[in-house]
Parts: C-alpha cells; sequence; structure tokens
C-alpha cells in the first residue's frame, strides 16, 4: 500500500492545501522556474551529498525526512540568486529524495514542502517559504526575520490568532541557503589527545570573543577559526596548560528577533538552526563551503598542541521559537515530528525558556542528533561534547527519564560512547534538576560546587559539611554506578555569570546595556563586592578582590573532579557586571589581552599557570578514585584527613559547628590505581588550610604521623607573600593564616 501523498509524488500532481491563508500568490504556484524532475537516487544518507551517479555523472544526492509532507521541492540558487525548481518525486520510508546530474560543491539550496495548513492541529506546511535542511552541512547568508520570513501573518489584526493565518510571500530573499560541500578528507594525519577525564582541565571560550581583540593574530583572522588556529592564541592554551578548550556554541545560530529590533544580536549562540554546519560568520576564508575546511584545520591545529576540542551543542530546542516564531527549517518540514506540542497542538511545551522543545523520543529527532553528533566526531574531528539543558533531552514522554531514547541511544553508539560527555543537567521544567543523576559515561556540570564555594569564600557557610564534599569530588552527588570524581566538573563561573572578577566586585547585576530593564539574568549571584560596587580606586578593596580571585582559582584547582576555567577569568577579565551578556557582542564580551601586561592582573595568569602545572605534576590532585577516609597502613595515615584550625581531626560535632577555616591532607601514598607499565601510583602528600574568615587565625600544622614539617607552595594572602614558595614549617606548631587565604604546604 502506498499513501496518498506518495501517491501524488511518483504522478508528480501539486499537493492538497487547506486552511486559512493571506499574501500574495505561493510561489510554487509558476512564480519560479521548475526543472525535470531528479533522477531517483538514494534515501540515505540524508541531507546534500555530492557524488558520482549513475554512468559516471557528477551530481549531488538529496534526502529529506519529511514525514506529513505532501510534495517537496528542491530550490537551487545560482550565483545570481536565480532559483530552479526541481521535484522531488520519490518517496521511501518518508524520505523524499533524489540526485541532480550536474549539482556541484558550492551550489546554494533549500527546500518548500507542502501539506496542510491547520496549525489547530500542529500543522504548519507553507510551501512560500524557504527552508533550511536540517542537515545542510555548510550555510551562507545571515537570517534576519522581516516578516516574509514566518509562516503566520505577523501583523495579523487580531493577534490572538495570528499564528493560525498563513502568510504566502516568498521568505527565499530573506533566509540563508544550505550549501553543497564536498568532503574528501579522511584525517589520517591528525592525532587525537585522548586526555584521560581525571587528567582534564576544560577551558570555555568563545571562538570569536577569545581572539577578536588578541594582537598577535592577524585582524583579517581574528574573531575565526582560523584565528583560533593560530599560533599566538595556541601558545596561550598551551602556556596556561588547559588540555581542552569548550567552544560555545559554533552550530548555525540564528538571532532573535526581540534582539534584532534593539539593534543587538545573539552572541553565546544558543540559538541552533543548523546541527551540522559550523557557524558561517566565525569563518574567515569564505561562507560557501570554506567554513567547513577551516574548521577541520583548526581542530587539526589544537589537537597538534595537545589540546582536546568540545562543542556546547544546544539540541533541546531551535531558534523557530514558538508559535509566533520564525519559520526557518523544522517548522515547515513537519512540524509534530520535530517538536514536542502542548494537548492544544497551536502551542509547545516548552522545557527550555526558549519558546519550543524538540521532541527526542521521537525515531527522526533522534536520528538527527545522533547523526549530528557522529558527523562532528567522525567528519568534523572534535573530542566531545557538552550538553546544554541536557535534562530535557532525557525526557520521554513527559518526565526526565534516565532510561530514555537518547540515552538509552547513547550508550550504546560505538562512536559517542568513547567521547566526552557533559551534561549540562537540568532544564526549566518540573522536575528538571538532575545534578547527579546522569549515568554513567556522562560527566556533569557541578552548580553545586559553584555554589558551595562562592559562599565559602564570601564567609556565608553555616558550616564546613558541604565544603567537604565539594574539595573531595563531591561523593555524595556521584558514589554510585561506577561513576568516579571526575564526574564532576567543578566551576565556579561560566559564561552564563559574572566574570571571576565580577564576582568580586559587584554584588548586583548591571545588565542595563541589554535593554531588559535589568529584569534578565539571576538574582542569585552568591557574589561579594569586597566592600564597593564596581570598580573603585581604593587600593585596599583591590588588593583584598585580587587576593579573592587567588582564593578562587586555588580551590577550584586543587578540589578532586575536572576543573573548568572561562577564558578571561585568568587575565581578570570584567563585563563590567553584567551577568547575561548573551547578547553583547563588543569588546564588553571579547577578552582584553593588555591585562596581560597590566602588573594588577599579570600574577593571576602567572598563578593559575603554577597551579594547572602542579595539578598535572600531581597524581593526588586529579584522583581517578573517591576517597575512602580509611587507614590504608600501620601508622594509621589514612587517604583522605580534615582538620580543624587547632590543628586536630574534625570530629562530627566538627562538622556541624560554625567555621570559617578547614584544613585538608590529601595522602599520596594511598592513590588507588596503577600506572601505565602496572606499578603503583605514589605522590607527595599535601596539606591545604583554607581560611575564609576576614581576621587572621592561628592553625596548628599537624604533627606525627602526618607529617614533621610542610613546605610552603602556594600562598594566596598577597602578591607580596609572607610565605614564599620553599618556605620550611615545621610540624606541631602554630602559624598565623591570614584572612581570607589559602596555603598549600607540601609534607616533607
Amino acid at each position: 500500500m502506498t499513501s496518498a501523498a506518495e501517491q501524488r509524488a511518483r504522478a508528480g500532481e501539486p499537493a492538497a492545501q487547506s486552511g486559512t491563508s493571506a499574501g500574495s500568490a505561493s510561489p510554487v504556484r509558476g512564480a519560479r522556474r521548475a526543472a525535470p524532475p531528479a533522477w531517483p537516487g538514494t534515501p540515505t544518507p540524508l541531507g546534500a551529498r555530492f557524488r558520482m551517479g549513475p554512468d559516471g555523472v557528477a551530481g549531488t544526492n538529496f534526502a529529506l525526512w519529511a514525514g506529513g509532507a505532501e510534495a517537496v521541492r528542491l530550490c537551487l540558487f545560482d550565483e545570481r540568486g536565480r532559483e530552479t525548481q526541481v521535484r522531488l518525486t520519490e518517496l521511501t520510508h518518508e524520505i523524499w529524495h533524489g540526485f541532480v546530474p550536474g549539482v556541484l560543491p558550492g551550489r546554494r539550496y533549500g527546500y518548500r514542502v507542502e501539506g496542510r495548513w491547520d496549525p489547530w492541529t500542529g500543522a504548519r506546511w507553507n510551501p512560500a517559504k524557504l527552508l533550511l535542511d536540517p542537515y545542510a552541512r555548510a550555510v551562507d547568508g545571515e537570517f534576519a526575520l522581516p516578516p516574509e520570513v514566518y509562516g503566520h501573518v505577523r501583523d495579523w489584526p487580531e493577534q490572538a490568532y495570528a499564528d493560525t493565518v498563513r502568510d504566502e510571500r516568498d521568505s527565499a530573499p530573506f533566509v540563508p541557503k544550505g550549501v553543497v560541500v564536498h568532503d574528501d578528507d579522511d584525517w589520517s594525519d591528525d592525532r587525537r589527545p585522548k586526555t584521560p577525564w581525571a587528567d582534564s582541565v576544560i577551558y570555555e571560550l568563545h571562538v570569536k570573543g577569545f581572539t577578536k581583540l588578541h594582537p598577535g593574530i592577524p585582524e583579517e583572522l581574528r574573531g575565526t577559526y582560523a584565528g583560533l588556529a593560530h599560533p599566538a592564541a595556541v601558545e596561550h592554551l598551551v602556556k596556561l596548560g588547559v588540555t581542552a578548550v569548550e567552544l560555545l556554541p559554533v552550530h548555525q545560530f540564528a538571532h532573535e528577533d526581540h534582539l534584532l529590533r534593539r539593534g543587538l544580536k545573539n552572541y553565546w549562540g544558543y540559538n541552533s538552526i543548523g546541527y551540522f554546519a559550523p557557524h558561517a560568520a566565525y569563518a574567515a576564508s569564505g561562507t560557501t563551503g570554506e567554513q567547513v575546511g577551516e574548521f577541520k584545520r583548526m581542530v587539526r591545529a589544537l589537537h597538534a598542541a595537545g589540546i582536546e576540542v568540545i562543542l556546547d551543542v544546544v539540541y533541546n530546542h531551535t531558534a523557530e521559537a514558538g508559535e509566533l516564531g520564525p519559520t526557518l527549517s523544522l517548522k515547515g518540514i513537519d512540524n509534530r515530528g520535530y517538536y514536542r506540542l502542548q494537548p492544544d497542538a497551536r502551542r509547545y511545551a516548552d522545557y527550555t525558556g526558549c519558546g519550543n522543545t524538540l521532541h527526542v523520543v521521537q525515531p527522526q529527532v533522534l536520528r538527527l542528533i545522533t547523526d549530528s553528533l557522529r558527523y562532528w566526531v567522525t567528519e568534523m574531528g572534535v573530542d566531545g561534547f557538552r550538553f546544554d539543558l541536557a535534562a530535557a533531552l532525557a525526557r520521554s514522554m513527559h518526565d526526565v527519564d534516565m532510561l530514555s531514547p537518547f540515552l538509552a541511544v547513547i550508550a550504546q553508539d560505538p562512536v559517542l560512547r568513547r567521547v566526552k560527555l557533559i551534561a549540562e543537567p537540568w532544564d526549566i521544567g518540573s522536575g528538571g534538576y538532575q545534578v547527579g543523576a546522569f549515568p554513567p559515561l556522562w560527566t556533569e556540570w557541578n552548580d553545586r560546587y559553584r555554589d558551595t564555594v562562592r559562599d565559602f569564600w564570601r564567609h556565608a557557610l553555616p558550616d564546613v559539611r558541604e565544603m567537604g564534599y565539594r574539595l573531595s569530588g563531591s561523593s555524595d552527588l556521584y558514589a554510585w554506578g561506577g561513576r568516579r570524581p571526575y564526574a564532576s566538573v567543578n566551576f565556579v563561573t561560566a559564561h552564563d555569570g559574572f566574570t571571576l572578577r565580577d564576582l568580586v566586585s559587584y554584588h548586583g547585576k548591571h545588565n542595563e546595556a541589554n535593554g531588559e530593564d535589568n529584569r534578565d539574568g539571576t538574582d542569585d549571584n552568591r557574589s561579594w563586592n569586597c566592600g564597593a560596587e564596581g570598580e573603585t580606586d581604593d587600593e585596599g578593596v583591590r588588593a583584598l578582590r585580587r587576593r579573592q580571585l587567588r582564593n578562587l582559582l586555588t580551590t577550584l584547582l586543587l578540589s578532586t573532579g575536572v576543573p573548568m576555567l572561562v577564558a578571561g577569568d585568568e587575565l581578570g577579565r570584567t563585563q563590567g557586571g553584567n551577568n547575561n551578556a548573551y547578547c553583547q557582542d563588543g569588546e564588553l564580551s571579547w577578552l582584553d589581552w593588555s591585562l596581560l601586561d597590566d602588573p594588577d592582573w599579570r600574577p593571576l595568569f602567572d598563578l593559575t599557570c603554577r597551579l594547572i602545572a602542579l595539578r598535572h605534576e600531581h597524581p593526588v590532585l586529579r584522583r581517578r578514585a573517591f576517597f575512602s577516609g580509611r587507614a590504608h597502613s600501620a601508622d594509621g595515615l589514612r587517604d583522605l584527613a580534615w582538620f580543624t584550625a587547632r590543628g586536630a581531626e574534625m570530629t562530627e560535632g566538627d562538622w556541624y559547628a560554625p567555621a570559617a577555616t578547614l584544613g585538608m591532607y590529601l595522602s599520596g601514598r594511598d592513590i588507588p590505581g596503577r600506572d601505565e607499565r602496572g606499578a603503583a601510583v605514589v605522590d607527595d602528600s599535601f596539606l591545604a588550610v583554607l581560611h575564609a574568615g576576614h581576621e587572621p587565625t592561628a592553625f596548628t600544622l599537624p604533627g606525627a604521623p602526618w607529617a614533621t614539617g610542610y613546605e610552603v607552595v602556594v600562598d594566596t594572602s598577597g602578591e607580596d607573600q609572607l610565605r614564599a614558595p620553599g618556605t620550611v614549617l615545621d610540624a606541631d606548631t602554630d602559624i598565623t593564616v591570614p584572612a581570607r587565604t589559602v596555603l598549600l604546604l607540601r609534607v616533607v
């Protein structure tokens, strides 16, 4: 049996139309040139694939899943923008496909898809709208949002029903096009770093923001993939010692209408519309396929320096927003097949706060996401992914389900289960907060680490119980199901929120430049301005802020788990108190590289380099298994011990008592596991003393059996440290720990 749609497609008949419409006649009714039907081609792979066809004829195979559609027309555009339409008459398992001879790499294209217009049932087909291929591997052109790109009439007098009136105006002149790309790269010359999780240090950066003002990068390459691949950019990463860059979204994305109307743009990029295409605006070499090769060369350059590439990916929603959003791709291909809809099918289920949610339970959506992930690993060379609002992907029909189809498919996929997988383990829906709940294979952004460390250093914790868990790998969250301490991605700041410098400089957010009357961005910053709001000439406040930055960075890089830094925090970068700079594509967000030459801030960079190097040198700081807290030798030493300021081991009551000081002893004699040659792993032992009080405190250094003496490794108390590195202190003696200070001492 064949469907009515398939019978019409094979006969070349026009599809039936229904519903309410307004505007000029549809362009598919004769306004554009039509070419003969394509050759049959194949339904796989999806997307546009250049190849040799029958009789050695060069051309491109096009395949589009459009489950409920009644007809599909491929639209080809020449250099002058003239459109030629090709009917795809083959329909196999809901995939429309055809091979078009003579279509070569660099050719721009899109689709027009016909079907019913019935928003009350979720059907929103509109052939007047040119649609981006979800599998397009390059995109040429900018997304503007004039009325023509909306499937409905935006300015309909009765706005409550505007989304139900179909707009018949042609959107093709106003939307980007997909580009046919020729892939002939086998990556045989590439060597992936394959850094173990426990040895990883992640550096979150924005391709444009990191490179735009870098004086060592040629001006024509700044803000691009080629700029990030430039030796001047790579040199900074290598000197810092990070093992992976986590790139803010580089999938093709669009700007929201409310931003464009205010003269702003989406800078962060969490508004994806092309899951296979590198964002074209970050390419220096061109946008008709050249961006693909440029991205690959960037990955190769980073790999050659021993640095992995992790992509921040946004598969939870798209740039098409809700029922009042534009029709750019999936909405016009099969709205009901791609998006979660409410019982009132005019409306979208929104677990993301962005107007829509992809319906990952649907096989074709799951295929789109997993095909995209595999493509970026196998053909673009990346090493892992950080999943924005991952809880939305883990929802089955409604609730978050750790046995959901998405997580099950990832777990068994031979490509994806071998790369780094990081979950942002929440969404905004009911039951969406899932920190600690993702299964093995996954690591998670640990926001409880972030909040605890911020609260400790602003002296806002009632006791030190929570701090003990966070410093030692968050076993309360992750010690189950075979998970390890590196399941916790520890961070104090991220792209979303204050920079590290602003965290110690502002009490409240200052987002006025966003044009939303300072209503946007969180109010739960857990920040402390050290006595003055914003920039100040008070040298006492400035010195205290620098000390707090040293404390926060030192804490992060000494904690068990995987540390993540944000680009520029090691330089003292500021956003002027803006904690939601998603729409600030300018110097507010770009890295100010002159800070490297500023005597106030250069020491912070040097300290960060020292701390990361220390972490790489000492396996006790990057454990692969949780601490046991038990004695492993006759002398009574344990792999982890906690001390009060009196130098005594903490009792149960001490954990519940108000305190601003915590001593943590890490034994290098009791590291589980063996090295690559099977030998036991043995390291130095360390004592870390963290004091968040506003007054100095006495601290008794523990004696036998813990140590006979201690060597100072790090003292965050000031640029002119009271105890320079290398100073040896006797055990069983009292020392004075300055206010708000971390001391890291090596056992001698």
